[in-house]
């Protein structure tokens, strides 16, 4: 089964809470992260490209999603890890390239690792 594009996912998850919770509804959800209805309406159709940022992040905190995970989906990058790739280009980006095939427990454990390191 393909991966869904970020509107379908979004249209997904808010329609799986909105069987739980009339709250979900379009309308709603859209007013409530500061987006028209017709756009959300759009973006779940994948008529409309994902919108900001913030937006994102206002849609994830609203549907109970990881913004990280939603702002990937969407072909962006949270811009406090921008910040932090531009800090140091060179040591990040050999760093993701060489992560990019780990497993996800070995990502887990460096993860677990450096918070109690550094964290």
């Amino acid at each position: 089964m393909a991966t869904p594009s970020f509107g379908q996912y979004i249209r997904r998850q808010r329609l799986a809470l909105l069987s739980q919770e009339p709250a979900y509804s379009l309308r709603r959800v859209a007013l409530s992260c500061g987006l028209e209805p017709s756009f959300l309406s759009k973006i779940e159709r994948g008529i409309a490209p994902p919108p900001s940022e913030a937006k994102i992040k206002a849609l994830a905190g609203v549907l109970g999603e990881d913004a990280d995970v939603l702002l990937a989906m969407a072909g962006k990058v949270s811009s406090d890890l921008q910040e932090a790739i531009r800090l140091r280009p060179k040591l990040f980006g050999e760093l993701i390239r060489q992560l990019r095939s780990a497993p996800d427990n070995g990502l887990a454990g460096l993860v677990k690792e450096t918070r109690a390191k550094y964290g």
